[in-house]
């Protein structure tokens, strides 16, 4: 039974966060019910919802049975990269566990957090083992190792970073969506949340691009007989790439038309689990199960299957002979404008530098 309080300003939160989300209405303090449930619009909601504990058991069991078969063949095929997409089936996992917990105990607003940024973030990490992948497909499979002049190893490393700031700017938005928070907080970070999301969504367009533009380059070669017959898998890792690419991008687009219309009850989205595990758990499931299926370790086989791994100290020296190289390089520059006689030896003394010096640049691993 509810009890009246004094009228109170009300906070707008993410999906699972709301108690109201009118700045300017008044809410009431219920007592809790079974497992801590009351209503939504009351004062002291957690959720949007009353949370199903039922269906958080079903996702917490489904993603574990993922998880543990990633771990066995992160083994199996000994790819250490794949601490990564592990990564993000842990989170997945952890996310419905503490939904379930949270759903027997609503009254407890850490499960509620943790849960919902859980939620949020899990995905940004198989998002970058997509990243990695494609670039050791490009380092494996093409003969140049590069796709429109950048190395295989260069382009995991520009789209993880990319990954990285995605991630920090949804993590920023996520954790200023507390119920704790004040309105104008929370608004902001809906905004920035939602930022980051879109953000995400480009790095995947302009990532599917260089997809197909390696999916291009391949048939080419093999049309022309110049690619490696020893070498076979890379159209089901790319064409697995891009159902996992389109069901990433089904969960971000079910987010930014969830959040666009912001969290008003108008909006039935946040206020209907039923929209999360359709749209968000489900596809980011059936995501993780095709890189189980059809797992990069079974076509990346061999040590040129990764980037070639220095030690600390060599990669130092590299470091120090790129940059006495590259000093070298612009001093023959230099005396090559004086027009001085040896200038043509040191202009081909360059040529041959500057080939050295790529070769060595090849060594890096980034």
């Amino acid at each position: 039974m509810a009890t009246t309080q004094p009228p109170t300003t009300t906070l707008p939160t993410s999906s699972s966060l709301i108690s109201t989300t009118s700045t300017t209405a008044t809410c009431t303090t219920a007592v809790p019910g079974k497992h801590g449930y009351v209503p939504p619009e009351a004062c002291n909601s957690n959720w949007a919802f009353s949370p199903s504990f039922e269906a958080a058991i079903l996702f917490s069991v489904l993603f574990a049975i993922l998880l543990l078969a990633h771990v066995f063949q992160a083994f199996w095929y000994k790819k250490r990269f794949t601490w990564v997409l592990i990564m993000g089936v842990t989170w997945e996992f952890a996310s419905f566990i503490t939904r379930a917990l949270g759903s027997r105990k609503q009254q407890n607003q850490s499960f509620a957090v943790v849960s919902q940024l859980l939620l949020l973030l899990a995905p940004l990490w198989t998002n970058a083992f997509a990243y990695m992948t494609l670039g050791r497909l490009i380092h494996f499979f093409h003969p140049s190792k590069r796709i429109l002049r950048v190395k295989g190893s260069s382009i995991t490393k520009y789209f993880v970073w990319c990954d990285i700031i995605s991630f920090l700017v949804q993590g920023a938005g996520g954790s200023m969506l507390s119920p704790g928070n004040d309105a104008q907080t929370q608004k902001n970070g809906l905004n920035v949340y939602m930022g980051g999301v879109g953000l995400q969504e480009f790095f995947i367009v302009v990532f599917t691009f260089l997809m197909v533009k390696f999916q291009v380059d391949m048939q080419r070669l093999e049309a022309r007989g110049e690619s490696r017959m020893d070498r076979t898998g890379w159209r089901a890792c790319v064409y697995n790439m891009y159902a996992v690419l389109v069901l990433i991008s089904t969960r971000i687009i079910f987010r930014l038309i969830e959040y666009s219309r912001g969290t008003d009850p108008s909006n039935p989205i946040p206020h209907h689990e039923a929209y999360m595990y359709a749209l968000d758990a489900l596809p980011m499931f059936l995501a993780i199960l095709l890189l189980n299926i059809w797992h990069p370790g079974h076509y990346l086989v061999g040590p040129e299957s990764e980037f070639p791994r220095l030690s600390r100290k060599e990669k130092k020296a590299l470091k120090r002979e790129k940059k006495e190289r590259k000093r070298e390089k612009k001093e023959m520059k230099k005396q090559g404008k004086k027009g001085r006689r040896e200038g043509g030896r040191q202009g081909g003394g360059e040529v041959e530098l500057q080939g050295d010096w790529e070769r060595g640049e090849e060594r890096m691993r980034y």
